[in-house]
C-alpha cells in the first residue's frame, strides 16, 4: 500500500558555510553529511541566509507497506526537473523536535511518474 502523506513546494538552498537548507512548505532542516555517518536531516528553527539556490519544485512525502518493488518505509520525493523525480529514504519518517535527526538515502526508487505506479490511486492522510 502507498500513501500520499503530504506534498508541497520545496527550496535547496546553501549557505555561505557550505550547509545545505532543505524547505518542505514552512518546515526547515539542515542537510548534513558528518563523516561515516551519511546524510541526516536535522530539525532546524533558525534563520539561514542563502548564499545559493540549488533547486527548487514540488515534493511529495509517501508512506509504502508491502509493495514488493518498494522498501517499506517512509519515501521522500524531490522534483528535480520536468518530469524528473529523486527519491530518498526516510528510514524514521521525517525528523522532529522529539527526534531531531533522521538519515536520509538516495534511492533510484521512485513512485511519482513511474509507470509500474501507474494504476494505484494515492490516498492523502491528514499531514
Amino acid at each position: 500500500m502507498i500513501n500520499l502523506v503530504r506534498s508541497g513546494e520545496y527550496l535547496l538552498i546553501e549557505t555561505k558555510k557550505n550547509t545545505k537548507v532543505l524547505y518542505l512548505d514552512d518546515d526547515t532542516y539542515a542537510w548534513v553529511e558528518p563523516p561515516t555517518i551519511g546524510e541526516l536531516l536535522v530539525v532546524s528553527h533558525v534563520a539561514h541566509k542563502t548564499d545559493c539556490i540549488l533547486a527548487t519544485g514540488k515534493y511529495h512525502i509517501f508512506t509504502v507497506e508491502e509493495e514488493p518493488e518498494l522498501a517499506d518505509t517512509t519515501h521522500l520525493e524531490l522534483e528535480v526537473g520536468r518530469s524528473v523525480w529523486q527519491g530518498y529514504l526516510l528510514l524514521t519518517g521525517l525528523p522532529t523536535d522529539d527526534k531531531p535527526k533522521v538519515r536520509i538515502v538516495p534511492t533510484r526508487e521512485t513512485i511519482t511518474g513511474n509507470p509500474d505506479f501507474g494504476d494505484i490511486t494515492f490516498s492523502q492522510s491528514a499531514a
